[in-house]
């Protein structure tokens, strides 16, 4: 069975997502420089690991200049089902250990299967009727950050 990755990893890498989408990366160290300056404490060797883990790669521009990006190649089955993730989902709200997201009709079970392939920790459980998806986290202190995970994820 495969170990969940941990919440400063999921962050981390949706940061480095992020930023090969919005600025001009083309360093390994440019990287580790504007996560340091998001607050993220990280390693050349953290960044490079994550550089892989995430298939980034680098491509030349039309400037002429390097730089890495992030969907050059084909999405996997897990992208696939984020991207339905994020193009389904309308609203995240928890009470309690509960969290619950609704979708466009039709969605919520692939939204749930792109949930569950995240591995969050703290998520114990999820079910997706027709346009919701439940989930259920431990401890119920955890809720509002996964919340705010999803949503940077997904809205």
């Amino acid at each position: 069975m495969e170990r969940p990755i941990s919440r400063d990893k999921a962050r981390r890498q949706l940061r480095i997502l992020e930023l090969v989408r919005e600025e001009n990366i083309s360093t390994q160290e440019d990287l580790a420089q504007r996560l340091r300056q998001a607050g993220l404490a990280v390693t050349q060797a953290t960044v490079s690991r994550d550089i892989k883990e995430l298939g980034l790669l680098k491509v030349t521009g039309s400037d002429g200049r390097q730089r890495y990006e992030s969907d050059v190649r084909q999405p996997s089955p897990d992208e696939k089902l984020m991207r339905i993730c994020r193009d389904s989902v309308l609203s995240i709200e928890h009470s309690d250990n509960m969290i619950v997201m609704h979708t466009l009709p039709a969605t919520a079970d692939a939204v749930c299967e792109a949930i569950d392939s995240l591995r969050i920790p703290g998520v114990i459980g999820t079910m997706a009727g027709e346009r919701t998806v439940f989930l259920v986290v431990r401890p119920a202190t955890e809720s509002a950050a996964i919340v705010e995970d999803l949503r940077r994820l997904t809205l």
